[in-house]
């Protein structure tokens, strides 16, 4: 123990805190963390003491999870005091807030609140195994033993009854009567905790929808895009799990990306944050480098999924919490996994997954997603049972608190954070992509382009190129390239500039027709092996590389340049129209074609050396 005592929390708790604190006098309010995810929930409800000098508000991690990873760093960027779980067991607090039932809550000093860390109680996980105890003073966990039905993690009283059938907690915060209807059936002894506080999570996701187009905008969604969302939970029978009846991931994961139409389609992909945290992040970038690559945007867990669920148009996920806020918002969800004993039976979650359009893992994707949205019809169940009092849980659950803590409540009014707008994200694909461009008779052209299929698709039709990113993961396939692409600044010094870069991609491989460095996302400079440089400008924001594949068409009627440089382009990408306007540099036209074939000498020349030196030559 005393091994233990130094490192607990000296300030501003501790047996001599009286002495070192400047505020000592503070009523204590303790945030008790399971795991990353229930720690998200506990975020969420922390803004409700903002601006009150009478609370210090400290932290502890339970222990008793599996899913441990990741709990210290979040804490770290909470930047509260966070005590050991014996000092916490030990501390007098006036409140404390859990989001889970893990852990020995009963052995807290003090008044205790739980929050549902999903979407109310749905989920059946294993019922605590006598056998088998947490380091933490002896509780069973309800991580441990077997599953058995209907008992629904948080109703049942081996989660929420002491050892002498007392409620474990002061109040139990549920979002609409129908799960206070449950407890009801499954624990009657603890219905007088229980106390309607609404959503906060749903709450947030409520408040921020007006900024749709922003988080489209964040995650590179263009004019005429649908943005599709890939999402687990963590279960192994998720759609992201291994022991379902057949695993769809490996089916999945490379046709998200090479069956839907680049500029057609963005995807991203939220999983749930025990994937994330039970294999590390590391490995889920190497399970998802390939797709990344083509395009994939993998959405940060805790602090973006909310807006990229905002900004979705179908959500292809499984019977996690995600998807049944996906279908409160009325957005079209399919549903690529589903396991009817990870639920219980008479649970909100249950009835949707029951009813939900199902994925085809071995039918094509476009046409199952364009079926999706033309019979969509939001569902009453979800936007009615997610919660009672939409857009209050912040009023709710502080006077709560405040009722619980003894004191009180502000005068401002009780508010959460908005949503923070994302990090801009346009997709970077350095995966090969198989252009198709076919010219109509008013001179539009339209583009479609595909990562790295593995076959060409079924409706193919028109010319076909190879348009390749300079960073692709094999650069032998730079060597076949008709296009070569590159994104970044246009004074950016390692590339002397986007005219010395496009003309020393050109010499290099020899194959390519035209180099493009795209600097923004409505513009990009274009050198064509004939020495002609082209600026691009598109009157709407995109990727302009698709342009110069456009372009490419254009010139291109056959081996030779047979059509003069355009002054405009009309580019068609889906149900999107384009202007794009050509401006050449007859200026540079001369000196491009010189350092062209320059380079094109010294590339030789290279060649030539590396041979003369090979042995056996």
């Amino acid at each position: 123990m005393g091994e233990d005592l130094e490192h607990w929390v000296r300030v501003p708790v501790g047996p001599d805190a009286a002495r070192w604190a400047t505020r000592g006098r503070c009523r204590r309010v303790l945030l008790v963390v399971h795991n990353v995810t229930a720690a998200t929930r506990l975020i969420d409800v922390l803004p409700l003491f903002r601006d009150d000098l009478r609370l210090q508000v400290l932290a502890t991690c339970t222990g008793s999870s599996p899913f441990r990873s990741g709990v210290e760093e979040l804490l770290a960027s909470v930047g509260v005091p966070v005590l050991p779980w014996e000092q916490a067991l030990s501390t007098p607090v006036d409140l404390a807030i859990s989001a889970s039932f893990g852990g020995r809550l009963d052995f807290l000093k003090g008044k205790l609140t739980v929050l549902s860390h999903g979407v109310g109680y749905n989920e059946t996980l294993t019922t605590p195994d006598a056998g088998r105890r947490t380091p933490d003073a002896g509780r069973r966990t309800p991580d441990a033993g077997r599953r058995t039905p209907d008992a629904v993690f948080g109703l049942g009283p081996e989660w929420i009854l002491t050892a002498e059938g007392t409620p474990v907690a002061d109040a139990m915060v549920f979002s609409h009567p129908e799960q206070i209807d449950r407890l009801a059936k499954s624990c009657p002894e603890a219905v007088p905790t229980a106390v309607l506080g609404g959503d906060p999570c749903f709450d947030r996701i409520l408040a921020a929808r007006h900024h749709r187009d922003r988080y489209r905008r964040a995650l590179g969604v263009h004019p005429g895009q649908r943005l599709v969302l890939l999402n687990s939970t963590w279960n192994p029978t998720s759609l992201f799990g291994d022991s379902g009846p057949e695993d769809v991931l490996p089916l999945l994961l490379p046709r998200l990306t090479s069956e839907l139409p680049a500029d057609e389609y963005r995807v991203a992909a939220v999983l749930h944050p025990n994937i994330w945290h039970g294999h590390g992040p590391g490995q889920i970038r190497l399970w998802l480098d390939r797709a990344r690559r083509a395009g994939l945007a993998l959405v940060d867990p805790l602090e973006g999924w909310r807006q990229a669920l905002i900004a979705a148009d179908v959500v292809l996920g499984d019977f996690g919490s995600v998807s049944y806020y996906a279908a409160a918002c009325g957005t079209p969800v399919l549903l690529g996994a589903a396991d009817p004993e990870a639920l219980g039976t008479e649970s909100p979650v249950a009835a949707f997954v029951r009813s939900a359009p199902r994925l085809d893992p071995y039918r094509a994707l476009p046409p199952q997603v364009d079926e999706l949205l033309a019979e969509h019809r939001p569902l009453n169940g979800p936007s009615e049972l997610t919660s009672s009092a939409p857009g209050d849980s912040a009023a709710l659950l502080r006077g709560l608190f405040y009722r619980l803590i003894g004191i009180t409540e502000p005068a401002a009014p009780a508010v959460l954070d908005p949503l923070p707008l994302p990090p801009y994200e346009p997709p970077l694909r350095t995966a090969p992509l198989l252009v198709l461009t076919r010219t109509a008779a008013d001179g539009t052209i339209a583009v479609r382009r595909f990562a790295e299929p593995r076959y060409e698709p079924d409706d193919a039709e028109g010319e076909g190129h190879l348009a390749v990113h300079e960073d692709t993961l094999d650069p032998g396939v730079l060597e076949s390239a008709d296009v070569i692409l590159r994104y970044g600044e246009a004074d950016d010094p390692r590339f002397g500039s986007p005219r010395e870069w496009a003309a020393e991609v050109l010499a290099r491989y020899r194959s390519a027709s035209l180099a493009a460095y795209v600097t923004g996302p409505r513009e990009c400079e274009v050198l064509h092996r004939s020495g002609l440089r082209y600026r691009l400008t598109s009157d709407t924001a995109g990727d302009p590389a698709v342009h110069a594949s456009a372009l490419l068409a254009r010139l291109h009627t056959g081996p030779a340049i047979a059509a003069p440089a355009p002054t405009t382009l009309t580019v068609r990408t889906g149900t999107h129209l384009a202007r794009v306007r050509v401006t050449v540099d007859r200026g540079a036209d001369r000196e491009a074609h010189r350092e062209s074939d320059r380079e094109a000498g010294r590339e030789a020349g290279r060649e030539g050396t590396g041979r003369a030196a090979r042995p056996g030559s």
